[in-house]
Formats: structure tokens, sequence, C-alpha cells
């Protein structure tokens, strides 16, 4: 099992980050691999092989996750799809 974690800084609260952290996730993972779920501020991710949150923790946007087979053979890109969405939504 792989661990990811990603942290972009951001003065925006999570009503502002929400909408445009959905539609930044739809751009970079179309065809729905990925899912999430919204629970609070916290959103739920799962896909093949994966399964993370992203929430806002003092001052930066912070996404965790766990990715194991297929998923951990796919870091790379998987690290750089989600750290793209979440910059875009905090910009």
């Amino acid at each position: 099992m792989s661990q990811l974690n990603i942290q972009v800084e951001t003065a925006r609260g999570m009503e502002e980050i929400r909408p445009a952290l959905d539609s930044a996730l739809k751009e970079q993972f179309p065809g729905g691999m990925l899912k999430w779920r919204w629970e609070g501020d916290v959103m739920h991710l799962w896909g093949p092989g994966a399964k993370g949150t992203i929430g806002l923790e003092d001052g930066h946007l912070v996404g965790r996750a766990e990715l194991g087979a297929p998923a951990a053979l796919m870091r790379p890109v998987i690290e750089q799809k989600i750290t793209a969405a979440m910059k875009k939504s905090v910009a």
C-alpha cells in the first residue's frame, strides 16, 4: 500500500473551494473512474485500488490517500491529476 499526501496553501474557505474542486476533478478524471461524495466539508474519494479524503486544515487544502493495486502503479499520474485539481480549485 502506498500513501499519498498533497497540500496546497489557500486563503479560501471550503464553501468557495467545493464547487471548483468538483469541477476540476471532473476535468482531470473524465469517465467516472474516480468517485467522490461530501460529508460536511470533507470530500471522500475512491476508485480502483484507492481511497482518500480532501479537506481544509490550517490554511491548506490537504489530500490524503491510500493506494493499493492497481492505483499504486499509477501513483505519478494520480498525484499529478489530484494536485492539478486541488491547485485549480484554490486559484
